[in-house]
């Protein structure tokens, strides 16, 4: 976010194993990826409840 200042709003990070991006609009992800919305890393669920990330370990 530092490289973008006063740019759009990120919707979320597409992590793949040890690497992650941040993306600006809804992602098409390959199979070994995983989408996190902003809302759950800033703590902000829509759902209610708490605002842990559930990790999957691919099998």
């Amino acid at each position: 976010m530092e490289r973008c200042p006063g740019g759009a709003e990120p919707c979320g990070v597409v992590l793949q194993g040890d690497r992650g991006r941040v993306v600006f609009e809804q992602p098409v992800l390959l199979p070994e990826e995983q989408f996190i919305p902003i809302d759950l890393i800033r703590g902000r669920n829509p759902r209610g409840g708490g605002s842990r990330v559930r990790w999957t370990r691919p099998f």
